[in-house]
């Protein structure tokens, strides 16, 4: 692969991961006007574990202290201790359990691929553009990330669920339950990090399996730039999410969705 087209896609993993707009939407996109080319598919597999790993390198790097927490937490799950790190680790189980679970039974039904067709990816990102900016403009802002309980934490990983189609979901989940945009921001790209590891792992396990470990010099190099780049588009969405409303990107996402039928 050219250092061109893994650059891009590298830039589109590690840049829409994070923020409200669709990244499956954007590699749609690139699939179409020649910057993933479909022919190299044993590379491809390879590449895109590596964009994961990359960003999930970029959000346990950029919430380290978060992260911590939580692992602590999870410590004091297992040896039966009741501090403030294990509930936040429970609340964090609450909120991926319900993703996990969903995208394992579309996974075993051969669903998960049908979920990223080009129409759906659209039309999911128009629509869903809607109830987030409801959410966005009339949700109150008075709770940050330390008043996240396990019940709010369900309900944004249940809506994480609908996740798995477009983006922008668990925020809009967030600021509905009344958190402020930083905090449902900031809670969302922490529920990322148990799902990423999982697809990630899962993928490598498949990628073994099936003696597919090509292009891994590629993949490294691919997964450090989708790092960079999502380490930046983290902390500049969230500067942003304390300046301005989530209406820029709801106008984004659904120019993009009209983009995508256009052209497709």
């Amino acid at each position: 692969m050219a250092f061109d087209q893994l650059l891009l896609l590298a830039a589109i993993q590690g840049i829409t991961e994070f923020i409200p707009v669709s990244s499956s939407g954007h590699l749609v996109l690139a699939h179409k006007w020649g910057g993933t080319p479909q022919a190299e598919a044993l590379s491809s597999a390879v590449l895109d574990v590596a964009l994961h790993l990359g960003t999930l390198a970029a959000v346990i790097i950029y919430f380290r202290q978060d992260f911590v927490r939580l692992t602590v937490g999870a410590w004091d799950v297992l040896m039966a201790k009741q501090t403030a790190p294990r509930q936040e680790a429970q609340n964090m189980v609450c909120a991926t359990v319900p993703v996990l679970l969903a995208a394992a039974l579309l996974f075993g039904l051969g669903l998960i691929d049908a979920l990223r067709r080009a129409e759906i990816v659209a039309w999911a990102s128009i629509l869903f553009a809607v109830p987030l900016y409801l959410a966005d403009r009339y949700g109150a802002s008075g709770k940050a990330v330390s008043d996240m309980a396990a019940r709010p934490a369900l309900m944004m990983g249940l809506a994480q669920m609908l996740a798995l189609i477009p983006a922008g979901v668990t925020i809009m989940a967030g600021r509905a339950l009344g958190f402020s945009r930083e905090a449902a921001a900031r809670y969302s790209m922490l529920m990322a990090m148990p799902v990423i590891l999982a697809f990630a792992l899962f993928s490598l396990l498949d990628l073994w399996a099936a003696g597919n470990v090509a292009a891994l010099g590629t993949a490294l190099l691919g997964a450090m730039l989708a790092a960079l780049f999502a380490f930046a588009s983290i902390d500049i969405f969230l500067k942003l999410t304390r300046r301005l409303s989530l209406l820029p990107f709801v106008l984004y996402r659904i120019g993009l969705g009209a983009v995508i039928l256009l052209v497709m």
